[in-house]
This record gives structure tokens, C-alpha cells and sequence, in this order.
């Protein structure tokens, strides 16, 4: 699943193993239909001023309406969804998105983070009720090509889809609806033919009268008018203001500022081996067993694209890259990886080009800096622009430049309509085109060339245009620039360590030098010396590369103060506790020069086999002196899994919050009070009332724990 593929029109669409698919959703009859409600543009009247305007319409013409609108949103909707591309620059290799689609890991929010069984529940799982649901999902994780897949659902009626059943789909893809404050009017303008008769008055008199509604909003984050101060419809339907009826599915990078209080949120989290497997099977080798080991056994010699490839866009092109390319090569950055696909875009061209027209090619190929320049400015604005007027970016890039990289896919055209003042009273529509690139990604590769030369040029200006871009929304773009040039890395990562949390992010670009580990083994101290958190709503990529600067500092002896996992614990490798088992399915592993573990689970009862494993893994971290666990309740253990900690005097305590209550006794087993003044020792009596009391659900505030255990003879309720 992702918001990887982008989608072509009037290409011969393929299926898995190659052969044509003749399946069509809009039949004969549909396309019929279409034409009766349909004129020559030279004959079309002022959009709005139609027939049924003209005459008004009783409830027999707007039934005809709305089957007719129902079938031009089906036509429009199946020349999306059949055509998903895989990788960009090979036009000819189309797919239906149900033949390539394959799911990945969605959570949905409801107290915590909890797995959703299927992509079909996210408009039917139970919690919050609301008719309002944001999805979240990082670059490339898969949000668009899920909108895809719901359109087709919803076009041939998939049966287990809970959209079967519902009357009227509306798809917007937000980025296109700059400056178009009317959700009537973007409904025409970008869904419908463009010489439909269906008006924007018929638009909003079927939906106003239809029972049975559901909106999908793509890409918030892209949303030109999101920032500004004009109220536009789609603000208002986010924020439940309008079509409140509605079931309206919203997907983004980011939470808005402002949404309705109980919108159901959801997160998308990425490819697990299970979702790698199915799709090499599904949508690259069929049945073809040898070919997909070759596939998995690249992977697995590729180990920096083993954790990229959790992102679905990155794996996608890896598994048809692989497939394809016999030469394929290892890899030791994102950059790096990056630099081979670009290349493979071009070379693949130019093996279908003339000779008179090579030299040309490679040249464009080397020299991009005017794209470099124009991605740039698009993200560092204040209100990033990633869609361009075609005919600007011809005179920015020169017509042979655009048309080849408009040709190798690295940019990709979409129709749009010009928003002028005239477009009620003009006697036709005025039709330009819009640009953007293959995906936000590569927006982001292109700038990050230009970040480089900027820095070369200007270093002391350099926090003047990186302010205005945030790492949480362009990572790759920084990462690309420190694997690009090292020096730009250094400048990039000082300014980096010196913003709020932008240490973390320095783990990410200090990464991005591959191979040259010693000499960023400084900024590993720094970074070490004040200890390293670890929390639940942590980017994935970034948790993963935190344990890769972990992993860094464990094999060069660099001493670990502490490593805090703040409410993202999962579990402990139960066959000999080698690893920690984080809620993100990421693992930590056994980390020699580690001096203090603490882990912060508020509510949580940890049983005495579990407890016994992690002391296992603590015994393996030859550096420990402190094992500290807040806000849990723990059971006594055999005092012979504590012979190694006992032989290195590690502390072992339990409290709330910042208050060490108990200390673990290491000749005993036995928790002991620690609080001076108040000897004690817990009880297996008070163990078992806890979890009695409790149900493993415990408390979460410290006056809840001092009134559970009876330490607190005066509370009182507040309420």
C-alpha cells in the first residue's frame, strides 16, 4: 500500500504477470450515458447556466442527474486507479492499484496506539462516534494509493468493503484545490468531464438530497490554502462545520491545527516481512519462487534499505528495481540508494533515445540546477509550493530540459483549470497544466542539491532559510544534503543540535555518511553523553536510526548514559533476552557500554517471566549500573537470575514518576521500600492485590498510587 505510484491516462494497463486486463468498471452503457449529458466545448454554454438550471428540476431530472453524475465520478475514478505506476520512468508497465495493492500496518488511536485489523475497518471500527476520520502516514507510507483503493472499492462494489453500500464517492486531492474556496465547484472543476452538464448547483442539490455520503480529502499537508486566512469549504469540513452528515476521510502528514474534537485518528506505520512477501508475490514475480528469494536475498545484502524499506514507497521501487536490474548493487545510505534510482531513470531513457540526442541527455542528466533552485524555493516557503504552472517551469528549465524529465518521470503533468475571475462567464473553460513531482520525495532530492550549494555560498545565512523547514516534515531533504557533501553535513548537523529535539534529527544525517563512522565518532559522544530518549509517537525512521547510533556507540566503546523509553516498551526476546522489543516492532539490541536503562510504562504490569528476561538482558550490558522502572508494578523473582547483576552491584528500583519507591533486593529477590524512614518489603500479598485491584490496568497519577497502596489517609476527591 502507498502513496507511491502516481497515475498515468491512456496507457495500456497491465496485470501481475504482464498480460492485458480487459476488466472495465465504466461499460458501454456508462460511456453512452456520459455522451447523451455531454456536448463539443464550442457548443457549451457559461458552466452553471445548463439545462436544469434553466428549467429547474422536479425530482425525476435530478434523479437523471445524479445517476449521471454518479457514472462521470466512476469514469473519472477508474482512469486514476488504473493506472498505478510503479516505477515512474517506465510508462509502458501500468497496473490496476487492486492488482499491486497490498496492506500495511494501520493503528487506530483510542486511549493508545492499537492495530487495526484490516484497511476496510478504518470506516467501521469502534470508539469515538463520529462520522470525521484523519489518517496519518509519513512520506511514502502509502496514503494516496489507499485512496486509490478505496475508489476502487467503492466503483465495483467490492464486497467486503464498507463502502459498498454507500451512494455517492467524492476524491479530492487537496493539492490541486488552491485558490478554489467551493468544494462544489473543485468537485466540477477537477472530477468531472470537463464539457459536463452536471453544474455546480446540480453538484450540491444531489449531495444535499443523497443519504448515503462519504468525502476523501488527499493530502492536507499538500493543501495550498491551508495556512490561509480566507475560510475556505474544506476547512469547514474538517472541522465539522459542513456536510456534518458526511462520512469524511482525511489523509495528511500532520494533524491540522484545528479539526473536530472527535475525529477518529489513525496512523499508517509502514511494510512489515509479511506485507514485503505478499507484494513480491503479488504484484512482481507471481508465482515465481526463485525470483522472489533473489529479491529478499538483495534486501537482506542491501541492510540500510532492510530498515528504508519499512517505508512503502522505497520498497516498491527496490523489489521492481531488483527484479529488473541484474547489476543491482549494495548500498550504505538513503543517498545513496537515492543517487542509483535517479540514475536508473535516466539510463533507461537513453537507451531508447537516438544517438544524435545522447550527448544532450547526459548533460541535462549532470546539469539540474535550475530544478534544484525551483524545488527549493517550493519548500523552504513559509506555505511550501509543490505544484508548478507548466508554463512557468518551461521558461524556468528550458522546453528540452522539462520535456525530459517529463519523459524519464521525475515530473509528472496534471490538467488543471485556470481559476480566473471569468470562469461563470467565460463561453469556454481555460484549460492550463499543472506540475508537481513523482512524489514529495523526490522534491526533496532536487532541493537538497540546492541546500548543499547554499550552504557552500552563504553558511552564516544558512538559519535564515532553514527555519522555515522542519525537519519532522523534510528529513529526507536534510538527509539527502549531509549524504550529498560532507561538508554541508557538518554546518547542517550544528545547526541541527543547536533547535529544540534537533539532536535526534543529527542521528539521521550523521547516518547518511556511510562508511565514515570515525569521523562523526564526537557528535556519537555528545549525543550519548546526555542519554537517549525514546517515545511512543517517535517517527519510525527516527527510532530506527537512534538504535543505529546506539548500535554505533556499543561497537566504538562510547559510554551510553542512559536510554529512556518513555511509554514505547513492547516486550523482551523471550529465548534469552538478546533484544528489547519496542511498540514500533523496532528491536534494540544488547548494548555493552549502556550505563542506564529506565523504562517509563505508566499502568502497566509486567509478569515475573517477562521481569526475569529483561534482568537477563540487563546482566548482557556489561556497562550497567542502573535499571530503573517507573509507574510499573513488578513481581519478585528467584534470587539466582540475579547472580550477574548482584557481581556488578547494579541498581535495580521501581517508583513513580521521579520517586524511587522500591529497590530490589539482589540477594532476596524481594522488593524493599526505599524511602528513608519507611522500611518495608512488598509482599507477594500486596503483589497479588495489586493485580487483583488493578486487573494489570494500575494508576496512572501518584496520588492514585498513594491511595492504592494506602499511603494516603487524607485524599480527597476533587470533583
Amino acid at each position: 500500500m502507498g502513496g507511491f505510484f502516481s497515475s498515468k491516462k491512456e496507457v495500456k494497463r497491465k496485470n501481475t504477470v504482464g498480460e492485458e486486463d480487459t476488466d472495465n468498471t465504466v461499460d458501454k452503457e456508462d460511456t453512452e450515458k456520459i455522451k447523451e449529458y455531454t456536448h463539443d466545448e464550442e457548443s457549451t454554454g457559461a458552466i452553471g447556466n445548463t439545462k436544469y438550471e434553466e428549467r429547474g428540476t422536479d425530482n425525476a431530472e435530478l434523479e437523471a442527474i445524479q445517476e449521471l453524475f454518479i457514472t462521470q465520478l466512476k469514469a473519472k475514478y477508474k482512469l486514476l486507479y488504473d493506472a498505478v505506476q510503479p516505477i515512474p520512468y517506465i510508462r509502458d508497465r501500468l497496473f490496476c492499484v487492486d492488482r499491486v495493492f497490498v496492506e500495511g500496518g494501520i493503528e487506530y488511536f483510542d486511549e493508545s496506539w492499537l492495530p487495526l485489523d484490516s484497511y476496510h475497518s478504518v470506516f467501521s471500527f469502534q470508539g469515538v462516534k463520529t462520522t470525521r476520520r484523519i489518517l496519518i502516514g509519513d512520506p511514502g507510507y502509502g496514503k494516496s494509493t489507499l485512496t486509490l483503493q478505496y475508489a476502487y472499492d467503492w466503483c465495483n462494489r467490492t464486497k467486503t468493503s464498507p463502502l459498498r453500500d454507500v451512494k455517492i464517492l467524492v476524491v479530492l486531492r487537496l493539492r490541486q484545490l488552491g485558490g478554489v474556496p467551493s468544494i462544489y465547484r473543485a468537485i466540477k472543476q477537477f472530477i468531472l468531464p470537463r464539457n459536463s452538464q452536471v453544474s455546480e448547483n446540480d453538484i450540491k442539490s444531489i449531495l444535499e438530497k443523497c443519504s448515503s455520503v462519504t468525502v476523501i480529502l488527499d493530502g492536507f499537508d499538500e493543501y495550498p490554502d491551508a495556512e490561509k486566512s480566507t475560510v475556505t469549504d474544506v476547512m469547514k469540513i474538517i472541522q465539522g462545520e459542513m456536510f456534518e452528515q458526511f462520512e469524511v476521510f482525511l489523509t495528511t502528514r500532520y494533524l491540522p491545527e484545528q479539526y473536530k474534537r472527535e475525529t477518529k485518528r489513525l496512523r499508517l506505520i509502514g511494510f512489515d516481512d509479511q506485507a514485503r512477501d505478499k507484494y513480491i508475490r503479488k504484484a512482481v514475480v507471481g508465482d515465481n519462487v526463485v525470483a522472489a528469494e533473489k529479491i529478499k536475498r538483495r534486501l537482506q545484502e542491501n541492510p540500510v534499505l532492510g530498515d528504508l524499506c519499512q517505508v512503502p514507497l522505497f520498497f516498491v521501487m527496490f523489489a521492481h528495481m531488483s527484479h529488473e536490474d541484474e547489476e543491482f548493487q549494495t548500498f550504505k545510505t538513503v543517498t545513496n540508494f537515492f543517487q542509483y534510482m535517479i540514475k536508473c531513470f535516466h539510463s533507461h531513457m537513453r537507451n531508447k533515445m537516438d544517438d544524435p540526442n545522447v550527448q544532450r541527455y547526459h548533460m541535462y542528466e549532470k546539469d539540474h540546477r535550475k530544478l534544484d533552485k525551483v524545488a527549493f524555493e517550493g519548500l523552504s516557503k513559509r506555505n511550501q509550493q509543490i505544484v508548478w504552472n507548466k508554463q512557468y517551469l518551461v521558461h524556468m528549465l528550458g522546453k528540452e530540459f522539462y520535456d525530459q524529465y517529463i519523459r524519464i518521470g521525475v515530473l509528472v503533468e496534471e490538467e488543471d483549470i485556470d481559476n480566473v475571475a471569468e470562469y461563470h462567464h467565460s463561453s469556454s473553460e481555460q484549460h492550463q497544466r499543472e506540475v508537481r513531482f513523482y512524489h514529495k520525495v523526490f522534491c526533496e532530492w532536487y532541493a537538497a542539491h540546492y541546500l548543499v550549494e547554499y550552504v557552500a555560498r552563504m553558511p552564516k545565512k544558512l538559519w535564515e532559510v532553514l527555519r522555515h523547514m522542519d525537519p519532522l516534515d523534510l528529513q529526507y531533504c536534510y538527509r539527502f544534503a549531509c549524504g550529498l557533501n560532507q561538508n554541508a553535513a557538518r554546518k547542517i548537523i550544528e545547526y541541527l543540535k543547536r533547535t529544540k529535539g534537533g539532536d535526534k534529527f543529527a542521528v539521521l544525517c550523521i547516518l547518511e555518511q556511510g562508511g565514515l563512522v570515525e569521523d562523526i565518532l564526537d557528535t556519537v559522544k555528545s549525543l550519548c553523553s546526555r542519554g537517549i530518549e525514546f517515545k511512543k509517537e517517535d517517527n519510525k525512521l527516527l527510532q530506527r536510526s537512534t538504535i543505529q547510533l546506539l548500535e554505533i556507540a556499543s561497537s566504538h566503546k562510547i559510554s551510553i548514559s542512559c536510554v529512556w523509553l518513555n511509554n514505547c516498551y513492547s516486550t523482551v526476546d523471550l529465548r534469552g533476552g538478546n533484544y528489547l522489543q519496542l511498540k514500533s516492532n523496532l528491536s534494540i539490541p544488547v548494548l555493552t557500554t549502556l550505563n542506564k536503562l529506565a523504562i517509563y510504562e505508566p499502568g502497566r504490569g509486567i509478569t515475573s517471566e517477562e521481569f526475569t528476561v529483561i534482568l537477563q538482558y540487563s546482566s548482557k550490558c556489561l556497562a550497567l549500573k542502573e535499571l530503573e522502572f517507573h509507574y510499573c508494578l513488578l513481581p519478585p523473582v528467584q534470587a539466582d537470575s540475579l547472580s550477574v547483576l548482584r557481581s556488578r552491584n547494579v541498581k535495580v528500583r521501581s517508583g513513580i514518576g521521579d520517586w524511587i519507591q522500591w529497590c530490589l533486593n539482589l540477594n532476596s529477590g524481594q522488593w524493599e521500600n526505599d524511602v528513608e524512614g519507611e522500611p518495608g518489603m512488598m509482599t507477594d500479598e500486596y503483589y497479588q492485590t495489586m493485580m487483583e485491584q488493578f486487573g494489570g490496568n494500575f494508576p496512572l497519577t501518584d496520588d492514585d498510587w498513594l491511595n492504592a497502596s494506602g499511603d494516603s489517609e487524607d485524599s480527597t476527591d476533587d470533583d
